[in-house]
């Protein structure tokens, strides 16, 4: 992925920031007829472009149907990434909405990618049902509006941002232009002899 590939090449980390991506959408969930109703909205041509996208970067992308709230399942996120290894739920939460087109607003789901992950289920379920990262995700959604984010991605360095998906070298002159020094990569056959 690009995003990889800028990572090897940068001192760069990235820091996911959540963002409110149709927050009304009941739990149960809409058939993407209904969240773009009376809109002049092509749901086909959406999905090919999409699929196409990730088929550029090598991800999987499933044709859904159905759209859900995401509100539990970021707060969920937000929790994995104090455990260690927990970073990994936001793949793992793209690939059980994106590909295999499940609801995750249903706690049930939610902690199935938690086993899936092997992190601390009994934690995971606590942290949902106190909704202890509430907090954290309302200031991720506060942060989005500062910006004046309003699609995903977007990329942000500094005060300077892109959205959408990117080509590796406009990401690369985002993180360039932000200051972003060259990793060092060391031999270590060279360091041997």
């Amino acid at each position: 992925m690009r995003t990889d590939r800028l990572k090897a090449a940068y001192e760069i980390e990235f820091r996911y920031t959540l963002f409110p991506l149709h927050p009304d959408t009941p739990d149960e969930g809409l058939t993407l007829q209904q969240l773009f109703a009376g809109r002049s909205f092509d749901i086909e041509a959406a999905q090919t472009r999409l699929a196409d996208l990730m088929a550029e970067e090598g991800l999987p992308y499933g044709r859904r149907t159905m759209t859900y709230n995401s509100r539990l399942a970021q707060e969920l996120a937000k929790w994995a990434e104090t455990q260690d290894g927990g970073t990994a739920i936001h793949d793992a939460l793209y690939r059980a909405y994106f590909v295999d087109g499940w609801n995750i607003a249903r706690i049930d789901n939610l902690l199935s990618v938690v086993r899936q992950l092997e992190l601390p289920e009994d934690e995971a379920r606590q942290a949902l049902a106190s909704r202890r990262f509430r907090a954290a995700v309302d200031a991720d959604w506060q942060r989005c509006r500062d910006f004046g984010i309003t699609a995903v991605p977007t990329f942000v360095v500094g005060n300077q941002g892109v959205v959408g998906a990117q080509s590796y070298e406009v990401l690369e002159a985002l993180v360039v232009n932000g200051g972003a020094a060259r990793a060092v990569m060391i031999d270590c056959e060279e360091l041997r002899t």
